[in-house]
């Protein structure tokens, strides 16, 4: 095809697919996230911007895309999300629209930080960095030696739930750090767990499945309840995941040793919730996957995606595959 298109993208983009994008369309590129305060177009907004640009191609992040967005000539939406609930997939397919994702672009981000949060809880790396920025290394009395012992993780079990993406590239991690990796994922046969039984055995149990009638809210009191004695709860996922009332309980009782969360409903919490005051607890603001990388993975597969719909081909990352039957 020698047509030449014309992409809006709103999302953050970096890397080689920039520029295969660049090959393709002239790119108007505008990121939600050069915004400040952050800037997430409404359906009315965004369609309002996509013609004003004249584009046929669209990318986006968080933005809306449904309504009066669908009723423009949109050659492909590119969702640089590995679940494009920003987009109403349904209504884009009736109108013959093609909707890409970006499976996996975070994976190994959310691994990494997953990791930093178990080695930060086990080891309570940020109160010794608060004793030190506050000159209290000898707090009470005693020296950190006696503060901050901590069993090694090398020869101890990790539970990781959820087998996706995300899931496996912790389970190689943990493998990495001399641990024992046992697994539940009802729907990855090569999953070795039942739930209970994981979290029977597991030191260290990690969550990382999406968010859907059958998970939320899957870890609660009796889950808790269930792990072993001083056992650490991580959840990098979704905090629908889990009850944090139950969470604190049960770290307020002393059963878990620790927790070390990414997510929170609504992505923040009050500075008198329970969570903050917790010193085994170690709390960030849903970064999980706010790398550079990131963007430069869900760019180059948003371009590779549209690249093989002008070239006629039916890429794996489609969403609809139906409309180009």
């Amino acid at each position: 095809m020698t047509e030449r298109h014309r992409a809006l993208v709103t999302a953050p983009v970096r890397g080689p697919g920039l520029e295969q994008l660049g090959r393709l369309a002239d790119v108007v590129v505008d990121p939600w996230l050069d915004h400040h305060p952050v800037r997430i177009y409404d359906a009315a907004a965004l369609a309002e911007r996509v013609e004003a640009e004249g584009a046929d191609l669209l990318v986006v992040e968080v933005d809306e895309v449904r309504g009066p967005v669908l009723e423009l000539p949109l050659r492909v939406i590119g969702s640089c999300r590995g679940d494009p609930n920003n987009v109403d997939v349904a209504a884009a397919t009736a109108r013959g629209i093609p909707v890409l994702r970006a499976p996996g672009r975070n994976a190994d981000a959310v691994a990494e930080l997953t990791i930093a949060l178990t080695l930060a809880v086990n080891r309570g790396l940020v109160r010794a960095d608060h004793d030190v920025r506050s000159d209290q290394v000898f707090r009470d009395g005693t020296i950190p030696y006696q503060r901050f012992r901590a069993w090694e993780l090398a020869g101890r079990t990790a539970g990781v739930v959820g087998l996706g993406a995300v899931g496996r590239a912790v389970a190689w991690r943990f493998a990495g750090l001399g641990m024992r990796v046992i697994s539940h994922d009802p729907y990855v046969p090569d999953a070795t767990h039942s739930l209970d039984d994981l979290l029977a055995e597991a030191d260290v149990v990690s969550l990382h499945v999406t968010v859907t009638p059958e998970t939320a809210g899957m870890i609660g009191a009796e889950q808790f309840a269930d792990m072993r004695e001083g056992a650490i709860f991580l959840n990098s996922a979704r905090a629908q995941l889990h009850d944090t009332d139950a969470l604190v309980d049960a770290l307020a009782r002393g059963h878990l040793g620790g927790a070390g969360l990414d997510h929170f409903v609504g992505e923040s919490l009050p500075t008198d919730h329970p969570l903050c005051a917790m010193p085994n607890v170690v709390l960030t603001p849903h970064i999980g996957g706010a790398t550079y990388d990131t963007e430069s993975n869900h760019t180059a597969s948003i371009a590779s995606g549209i690249a093989a719909i002008i070239a006629g081909e039916v890429p794996r990352n489609l969403v609809n595959p139906e409309v180009l039957a």
